[in-house]
């Protein structure tokens, strides 16, 4: 176990620790949502060599709508990936702004109302250079974004997942739930599945983990943004065969809508069930959201990583990592390695 201790840096050091003694370590960050972008907000403070691999399952709210008329990608992950590496100028501030803006009529019945502006953006640059990955460096090039962002398929993913429900005539019974919005909040999950199984992944992603020093896994949504990454085949198989190091990030909150009454350390065993063969070199945590220090180190020495405790949480009452702290806990784990 290791735990983070010294004042924070607010830049990174002039000769960046790992494998790559002076220059920036080549980082590749998977997730979703607010997890995904807490940790680019942290890593771009550490790195310009950075890769953002992002969920496309999301069928609600802006996104499942684009999805479902347009036939694209969801946008929204991706939209707020690109968000959190934009330049820290008046340009990429106020870019970001817009592309996080959403429209809002007066009378609350508009056409465009809760659509993203940046979602539209994103899907307008899909239409005009039928390039998934190209329109996404487009919209990076107009932030400013300190690195790119990818989708983890090249084709919209599917969540479906087993819940425990009680019966019309009493005890249990299993309800197959469809869709990321039902999912996340179904309570605890049994079985989760993509659909398709043997989606492709994409090209660019793989390459990316390939040639990485780091990959950050995590945090983010357990089964809805975390464990997809690990449910599509041939990104399970780029992941457990890359020669870069392995961390994962922790939640601050184990207990969600999606994983009801589940521990830090169950969270792990989570990852284990679904990919055996994947193993992690650092599991970072915020020692306030671990219960059972002996149980969760046991649970990552059986993934193989080494258990590094540092107080990564914001000051609030929401459980928010911060980025100044979070970029701290990456600069010594990649000191450290």
């Amino acid at each position: 176990m290791g735990v983070l201790t010294g004042p924070l840096p607010l830049v990174p050091p002039s000769g960046t620790p790992g494998s790559q003694q002076g220059k920036n370590p080549s980082v590749v960050a998977l997730g979703g949502g607010h997890g995904l972008s807490a940790s680019l907000s942290a890593l771009r403070l550490l790195t310009s060599e950075l890769t953002a691999v992002v969920t496309v399952a999301d069928d609600g709210g802006s996104s499942g709508r684009l999805r479902e008329e347009y036939g694209v990608l969801p946008p929204g992950d991706l939209r707020m990936a690109l968000s959190a590496l934009c330049d820290d100028t008046d340009w990429g501030r106020t870019w970001r702004d817009v592309m996080q803006h959403r429209f809002r009529s007066p009378r609350g019945n508009g056409s465009l109302d809760d659509h993203a502006m940046g979602n539209l953006l994103i899907v307008t640059l899909w239409e005009l250079l039928g390039d998934t990955v190209g329109g996404l460096k487009w919209a990076g090039a107009l932030l400013g974004a300190r690195g790119q962002v990818l989708p983890m398929s090249s084709v919209p993913l599917t969540i479906e997942g087993d819940v425990r429900v009680p019966s019309a005539g009493g005890g249990w019974e299993v309800q197959t739930l469809r869709g990321q919005a039902k999912c996340a909040v179904a309570g605890k999950l049994e079985e989760v599945r993509l659909i398709p199984e043997a989606a492709p992944a994409c090209i660019e992603a793989l390459t990316a983990i390939e040639l990485a020093d780091w990959v950050i896994l995590g945090p983010g949504s357990w089964y809805t943004s975390v464990l997809p990454h690990l449910l599509l085949p041939e990104l399970r198989t780029a992941l457990c065969n890359t020669a870069a190091k392995r961390c994962l990030t922790m939640n601050l909150a184990p207990d969600t809508k999606e994983t009801s009454g589940m521990t830090a350390a169950d969270h792990l065993d989570v990852l284990r069930r679904y990919a055996p063969e994947f193993s992690v070199d650092v599991v970072l945590a915020d020692p306030d959201a671990v219960s059972d220090i002996n149980a969760f180190e046991k649970a990552a020495g059986m993934i193989g990583a080494e258990v590094v405790f540092g107080k990564v949480g914001a000051s609030r009452r929401r459980p928010v990592h911060d980025p100044l702290r979070l970029a701290a806990a990456y600069h010594d784990i990649f000191g450290n390695s």
